[in-house]
């Protein structure tokens, strides 16, 4: 079975998309109908911009979903999934590309989450740090004796784990991290505290947006960050997808229950090339490739 999937913050690049946006009339009038929805030119960012302007969360989450969502849409007939996933941010090009919301209406919500996401990162400071080579137990077992906010974030695949919390809390966890014998324990250049309990304004704010939104039934199942599971109920996808800003991503637990399902190919839609290996590290037997 056949399975795309979409990335996350973290994968962005100056020159995104343009390769798309000058060969494909389909794609420039998407990019086009992106730069009046949001009333500024993210192109010029996306393909000209620098480091810099792409490193803003209020840009570079849009960046990415219009890469990823622009690429399924190009492909038309020869986009024929099975199953979808998506790696945070991705899980709305997901939805998205399985038409279970319209393109329109995913880029307003990415923006409103990725402004939301920033705004609550300015004012409740805090970081993220990737875990290398602990158990997923330890790390959670060390997480919650630690009498700060700090959280596993991301469970990417066995033996690596993002954590999120105050910078208090994270400068704490890496130590005792390096103490119980994790080959690093790196603190990431991030604009907040993504996936932990300092993310709850955001998830205030976007809760009310997504609910204003309408979503319909999905081409398959989204196998969501929250559940790893697959989800075809427009209900319990918007409820999922609120939860999505405060809870862990679930992905080495989503892509072993798509392959426990059947899934053979994965294709990643969109920059870079971190999914692909990350499924590698879950199942080193299934395919993978990228479009990019």
């Amino acid at each position: 079975m056949n399975v795309f999937v979409f990335p996350g913050q973290g994968s962005q690049f100056v020159g995104m998309g343009l390769d798309l946006y000058q060969k494909s009339p389909i794609a420039r009038d998407l990019f086009e109908q992106a730069n009046e929805i949001l009333g500024f030119r993210i192109t010029d960012l996306m393909f000209e911009g620098t480091d810099e302007d792409l490193r803003q969360t209020k840009v570079t989450q849009p960046a990415i979903f219009l890469h990823s969502v622009i690429l399924a849409k190009t492909l038309n007939v020869d986009f024929k999934p099975d199953m979808v996933a998506g790696h945070s941010l991705g899980e709305f090009s997901a939805l998205v590309a399985t038409n279970a919301i319209a393109f329109e209406d995913g880029l307003r919500l990415v923006y409103q989450r990725a402004r939301a996401m920033q705004k609550a990162g300015d004012e409740n400071p805090g970081t993220m740090a990737a875990v290398l080579a602990l158990p997923d137990e330890t790390v959670e077992k060390i997480c919650a004796e630690i009498n700060d906010v700090v959280v596993p974030a991301n469970y990417n695949c066995p033996g690596q784990i993002v954590i999120s919390g105050s910078l208090s809390g994270v400068e704490k966890a890496c130590e005792l991290f390096l103490a119980a014998g994790a080959k690093r324990a790196l603190k990431l250049n991030v604009g907040g505290a993504f996936h932990s309990p300092l993310m709850q304004p955001a998830k205030t704010k976007l809760e009310e947006a997504i609910h204003s939104t309408q979503f319909k039934m999905p081409l398959c199942p989204v196998y969501q960050n929250v559940s790893a599971n697959g989800e075809t109920n427009p209900e319990i996808i918007k409820t999922n997808l609120i939860a999505q800003l405060t809870a862990p991503v679930r992905w080495t637990q989503s892509v072993q229950n798509m392959i426990a399902n059947d899934a053979t190919n994965f294709t990643e839609l969109g920059p870079g090339s971190v999914l692909q290996a990350l499924i590698k590290k879950i199942n080193p037997d299934v395919a993978t490739q990228g479009i990019s």
